[in-house]
């Protein structure tokens, strides 16, 4: 059997700050969608783990993705979204155009020296897959497309990315660290016991439900179970997918109509998380059918927040060291373990 991660580590504020500069800071996250920038002139803020980044569509409809931190004193630039033609620090008004360079500073004139060229905005990289936005603040960072890895080409087999549109996100808390979430998000053993809707639609028996893990990625495949009652068994949509790009980006689809969800994990302190999730659908897929499927996510969402609060009391009593894990089974939270300690102790 496997060893966990040590419990200290889903606790101690020392490990969170090497996870912001080891792992955050050097990967692929998701920022938005391309619904968030539609025409010239359009901006969001969003954050990359703990880092704040915004994202603009400058004139000529070009993609810039910048740290949203203002070169002067530190503070958030932007908030929000929306369209403007510049962004101005609410602390002292320096204003930065779309494209990241210093327009204005006031009194910058009466500094000696002062280069308005030299204090943009910091720029990162970023990419899109589909209506996704990605950002990683790597300047070294190699293609979105290399972190990708199959993902795009196997929900491909069921589900048209490019023809989805973004209907609504949603937003919530965890009390728990965030490894404790994306480790939930990547085993289903847990599922025959916490989710009873979802095992009386979708197949989790360990003959039928496949772990795949490769690169960066995570991929859950589950069929939908065999005589099983769900209104999931009506549609094109006709198995599950769930995907996972390490360190902290999961992907839902449903059975049924066609659909996704997909959103970050992002770390607010050693035993807190924040999510969001947007949620797309074919731009034909009725109503009443998202309502259902968003009361059975949200069902499953409430089980799953109940596991992940319950494994950090325990993991911050102190009382073990450490845990253990089925290799098959959970594999995929191996597959996660392994790339954060890699990261953690370069």
């Amino acid at each position: 059997m496997e060893r966990t991660l040590p419990w200290s580590w889903y606790a101690d504020p020392e490990v969170l700050r090497r996870e912001g500069e080891r792992i955050f800071a050097r990967s692929w996250q998701y920022a938005g969608h391309l619904g968030q920038l539609e025409g010239d002139g359009s901006y969001f803020a969003s954050i990359a783990g703990q880092i704040p980044v915004v994202v603009t569509r400058a004139r000529g409809g070009r993609l810039h993705a910048f740290l949203n931190v203002c070169r002067h004193r530190g503070h958030v630039v932007a908030t929000g979204a929306g369209r403007r033609e510049t962004l101005q620090c609410p602390y002292h008004a320096w204003t930065y155009g779309l494209d990241g360079a210093l327009r204005a500073a006031p009194r910058a004139d009466r500094e000696p020296g002062f280069e308005l060229d030299e204090l943009g905005l910091r720029q990162i990289a970023v990419d899109t897959w589909g209506p996704f936005v990605f950002v990683n603040p790597d300047p070294d960072a190699a293609p979105l497309a290399e972190a990708l890895g199959d993902v795009p080409a196997r929900l491909a087999e069921i589900v048209d990315v490019d023809a989805l549109e973004f209907r609504f996100r949603t937003e919530f808390e965890l009390e728990a660290n965030w490894k404790v979430a994306c480790e939930n998000f990547l085993e289903c053993y847990h599922c025959a016991v916490a989710h009873p809707g979802f095992t009386a639609a979708v197949d989790v028996s360990l003959d039928s439900y496949r772990l795949e893990a490769a690169g960066l990625t995570s991929s859950q495949l589950g069929p939908l179970r065999e005589n099983g009652s769900s209104f999931l068994a009506h549609g094109e949509v006709g198995r599950s997918q769930f995907h996972f790009l390490w360190p902290n980006f999961g992907i839902n689809v449903f059975p049924g109509q066609p659909n996704l969800s997909c959103g970050p994990i992002l770390p607010v302190g050693p035993e807190r998380t924040a999510r969001f999730l947007d949620y797309f659908f074919a731009p034909g897929v009725d109503q009443a059918w998202i309502d259902e499927l968003i009361a059975f996510d949200g069902q499953i969402g409430r089980e799953d927040t109940a596991l992940v609060e319950g494994v950090q009391r325990g993991a911050r009593s102190g009382a073990l060291r450490e845990g253990r894990l089925l290799s098959e089974s959970e594999q995929l939270v191996v597959h996660f373990q392994r790339l954060c300690t890699e990261a953690l102790t370069q």
